[in-house]
């Protein structure tokens, strides 16, 4: 596979779920002290990676679980945040100046701070009260969230099957390798077809929409300097249809949960009007050894790795490296 360092893969993808002991131990912890609220705080695509753990609250639990961004955080304040409140962080380096300022902002006010970085001795790290470290570089952060989420709602009655889950959990790197490598081809592909296109139209919804969000910002658009359009799907038919043209490019993000017949109403109406529409289903891959409940839980972990293999081919093709930057962390802003 193009660009593909396997054992890496394999030995980050294995040192996330590697924590399910220590993610448990402070998920009873924390219900055991008790606490009213929990925070899921993050800048770009860490924040639009909270939103899959923000949605399964929503749809299954009691819990005040939101996702917020850091800076806003600060600069706007929260009137439930306070000693009885959870937050959690994320950031690959552990230097995320916009998540540092918002950890120092949850601890002056007597917040529990969680962080998961791949740096035991970043400043994010070195700031939470609690540091969860993975293998450097590791992304995305889904299993660590995944079980956190399953192990608190878990506690709570609201959760079931989380046992289960957690169990099957332990396979994901060998599964996401087979992912990557029945991707390939179709990923090639799709970059062939597009070296040339400079606008996508990507759309996506449930738990999907955080990834949908990412890759149209955190990739095309600051990776690939690409211009996009980015819209939930239930949002769709509010606006945003007005733009599709005959050769627009239309990139449907199409997951296993309850909102899937809203992708499906959008990806056909898509279809009446462009004859550029590629859909990216998590159905397409059979995850051996998950069960047919959880498929749709893991379904922004499956994307990633899909859409990870269209990055790297888009990178040949356009001859646009993923790593270079004009503004981001290159000028004072």
């Amino acid at each position: 596979m193009l660009g593909f360092d396997e054992p890496e893969f394999l030995s980050q993808l294995a040192s996330t779920v590697a924590l399910r002991p220590r993610i448990e131990e402070l998920a009873d912890r924390l219900t055991d002290d008790g606490f009213d609220n929990l925070f899921l705080v993050g800048a770009g695509g860490t924040y639009a990676q909270m939103w899959p753990y923000e949605q399964l609250a929503r749809r299954t639990s009691t819990l005040p679980v939101h996702a917020v961004i850091a800076a806003e955080l600060v600069t706007g304040g929260e009137a439930t945040l306070g000693e009885r409140s959870v937050a959690v962080f994320t950031s690959v380096s552990g230097t995320t100046e916009d998540s540092l300022r918002a950890i120092e902002y949850c601890r002056a006010r007597g917040v529990r701070t969680v962080g998961f970085t791949g740096y035991a001795e970043s400043p994010v790290a070195r700031s939470v009260d609690v540091a969860l470290v993975s293998e450097p570089k590791a992304w995305p952060f889904d299993p660590q969230m995944l079980l956190l989420m399953g192990r608190l709602l878990a506690r709570r009655g609201e959760f079931e099957g989380y046992d289960k889950l957690a169990g099957e959990l332990a396979g994901l790197p060998g599964i996401l390798l087979d992912v990557a490598r029945q991707a390939e081809p179709t990923a090639a592909a799709f970059a062939e077809a597009h070296k040339d296109t400079d606008y996508h139209f990507l759309v996506g919804g449930g738990n999907l929409w955080g990834f949908t969000y990412l890759y149209s910002m955190c990739i095309l658009e600051e990776m690939q300097w690409l211009r996009t359009t980015r819209v939930h799907s239930a949002e769709f038919f509010h606006g945003s249809l007005e733009l599709l043209e005959e050769d627009t490019s239309v990139l449907v993000f199409q997951g296993e949960d309850e909102t899937r017949a809203l992708t499906d109403r959008v990806e056909a109406f898509a279809k009446r009007i462009s004859r550029d529409v590629t859909v990216f289903d998590t159905r397409d891959y059979p995850l051996p050894g998950i069960s047919p409940e959880f498929r749709g839980l893991l379904a922004p972990l499956v994307l990633d790795t899909v859409m990870g293999r269209v990055s790297k081919h888009l990178e040949r093709v356009r001859g646009h490296s993923l790593d270079l930057r004009r503004y981001y962390r290159v000028m004072d802003y």
